[in-house]
């Protein structure tokens, strides 16, 4: 049986191609969502993570009504980072909008996002947009489109996909790129011509599929998924069906459609529909809530594997405790197990060390974005660099590689393919894209892609774009060396000085400013040379009643590099650790101690 009046969709796409911008031209012009009463942009984007980066990190569930029809539509996350959300999500849906923009053209996580799509059989519906943008060349990349399906295997039938160009940033979807723009009618027309309506019978035993979890602090979990089929009511007794086969039982408490950016109360839903569920409050992603007269599990929802994997730790330098509220192991282990309950794309485990916890995600990003979360919940850890996880197949050791495209002026490109080469980068094309500008694409090893970002934008002046996402395993590259220069090692526990600072800032580069609070063992610096230097950063100028004649030099101090913690998290050593509290991003030995450190160092030496 089929529902007309519903179409389940998702909009998927590449980083910052304008998914989320096109959610808001669809709710304000569909008078969805009052324009005072929302941001004027990215409306969907709440987190404040999300608003800081420019990315959508959460996939996020709403409805618009069109005519007869009530679209629910899914803003998923673009980065491959976090494509464990997009796998789990279009399990929701029947059809999807694949966003390319028009200049850019497919680009690694649109590859990433479409093989999902394909692999699921989903309809897709293809916008060309950003189409008013200058240098915008919609038949070149609408042929690119075209390449990437045949790439990816698509059959005939997912060839015959449609085609609009759009501006989300003016909301108007045309067939042709030189109709006249008018408004979002006809890509919402689209939809409900295009995308099959969702199927289930309302008078068969229940199944319902969890494929989001969120908290709530008055109602606690609440189950967003969909009614497969049969119907779902207040007050209704259902069977809860884990992973491990066990079977529960929970009481539907309250029940939500998704409408703008609000919750729909609702008192019963039926096959097809896409809703929250409280009352259940052990389930999660990828089981399965059913009739407990006729319990039947879906199949779950399977994910790629984690490529990255990073220890967390409790805190234990000399500053422990005195910035964060949640500071033990118990707390580490609670707050983890709680986001892996709605992140299936993580994995904790227990480490080798007491006190310390191995968590693994798709990237450095996944996991970043989790120690900042933590961070500004008031939590405080210490973590290591992140490595990736390899795999031996045949007998043979095999490591993750990432498909790179770098965006960048010819002026520059000599240096950053010098650059790339000791990184085992394997150079696939090359492709002018005019302005003397070029595209070059890229497989590398994701180990040695660490940290490149930095190095990158100083090659290019800033002026270099560059994305990545997971291509494949392939055979391990072989040994390479990350980071070329030693570190600058504080000595003793104080406040930094200007004039050490002063004195020392022809050894290296800092990366703290005069009165940060230091202690021994922290990174304060990178040496300008490839061995660690123990400075003192401590030392004040000494004062006494005896005058030279001229007057004293005056203190002038470069400026500090400020580090973010994805930058922090790919440059250190796996001797080092991230010290991260809600006030302070520390970089750190993992042996304070410098006669332990050089003891440790000159064992390792002799074997």
């Amino acid at each position: 049986m089929h529902r007309n009046d519903i179409r389940n969709v998702a909009i998927i796409a590449h980083v910052d191609h304008g998914k989320t911008t096109l959610l808001d031209g669809l709710l304000r012009q569909t008078h969805t969502v009052e324009t005072r009463k929302a941001p004027e942009e990215r409306i969907m984007d709440r987190n404040d993570q999300e608003r800081e980066r420019g990315i959508t990190i959460l996939a996020k569930n709403t409805g618009i009504a069109h005519g007869e029809c009530f679209i629910n539509i899914v803003d998923t996350p673009g980065h491959a980072d976090l494509g464990g959300q997009v796998e789990r999500i279009l399990n929701m849906v029947d059809g999807a909008l694949l966003l390319v923009d028009a200049f850019d053209g497919p680009m690694p996580q649109t590859r990433f996002v479409l093989s999902k799509a394909l692999a699921m059989g989903l309809t897709l519906i293809v916008l060309i947009n950003k189409i008013d943008r200058p240098g915008a060349r919609p038949k070149e990349v609408l042929s690119a489109v075209y390449d990437l399906f045949i790439d990816l295997g698509a059959d005939e039938k997912q060839l015959e996909f449609p085609v609009l160009y759009t501006s989300a940033k003016l909301g108007y979807a045309l067939r042709k790129p030189e109709d006249a723009p008018v408004d979002l009618t006809l890509l919402l027309d689209t939809i409900v011509a295009r995308v099959p309506p969702p199927e289930g019978s309302p008078d068969l035993p229940l199944q319902f599929m969890v494929s989001a979890v969120e908290y709530d602090p008055y109602l606690g979990r609440l189950l967003i998924g969909r009614v497969r089929r049969g119907r779902l009511a207040l007050g209704q007794q259902v069977a809860h069906l884990a992973r491990d086969g066990a079977l529960h039982t929970g009481k539907v408490t309250q029940l939500f459609g998704f409408r703008g950016l609000e919750r729909d109360p609702r008192t019963s839903a039926a096959a097809g529909d896409v809703v929250a569920v409280a009352g259940v409050p052990d389930a999660t992603v990828g089981e399965t809530l059913a009739d407990p007269e006729n319990p039947e599990s879906l199949p779950g929802i399977t994910v790629s594997q984690p490529t990255v994997t990073m220890t967390f730790r409790v805190n234990d330098s000399p500053f422990a405790g005195q910035e964060g509220r949640y500071v033990t192991s118990r707390h580490l282990r609670a707050r983890l197990e709680r986001e892996q309950l709605s992140d299936v794309a993580l994995e904790v485990e227990e480490a080798e060390q007491p006190d310390e916890f191995r968590v693994s995600g798709r990237g450095v990003l996944h996991l970043s974005i989790l120690i900042e979360n933590m961070r500004r919940e008031g939590y405080e850890l210490a973590v290591s660099r992140p490595t990736v996880i390899d795999r031996v197949v045949d007998g043979q050791r095999q490591e993750p590689v990432e498909e790179l495209i770098l965006d960048l002026t010819e002026a520059s490109m000599g240096a950053v393919m010098e650059a790339l080469g000791p990184r085992k980068a394997e150079l696939l094309h090359m492709t002018p894209l005019g302005n003397g500008r070029m595209r070059l694409q890229y497989s590398i090893p994701t180990r040695t892609l660490m940290g490149f970002r930095s190095e990158y934008l100083t090659l290019t002046r800033g002026e270099g774009i560059m994305t990545h996402a997971f291509l494949a395993y392939q055979l391990h590259k072989g040994v390479v060396r990350n980071r070329k220069r030693g570190v600058l090692i504080s000595m003793g526990e104080g406040e930094a000085v200007a004039y050490a600072i002063w004195q020392l800032q022809e050894r290296g580069t800092f990366i703290v400013p005069p009165h940060t609070r230091v202690y021994g063992g922290m990174i304060v610096g990178f040496h300008s040379r490839e061995n660690d230097l123990v400075i003192n950063v401590l030392r004040k100028k000494q004062l006494t009643n005896v005058r030279a004649s001229g007057h004293d030099d005056a203190i002038r101090i470069v400026p500090h590099l400020a580090l973010t913690l994805e930058q922090s998290l790919e440059i250190i050593e796996d001797d080092e650790l991230v010290e991260v509290t809600p006030a302070s991003i520390r970089l750190r030995k993992r042996i304070l101690n410098t006669s332990e450190r050089e003891a440790l160092a000159k064992r390792n030496r002799t074997g």
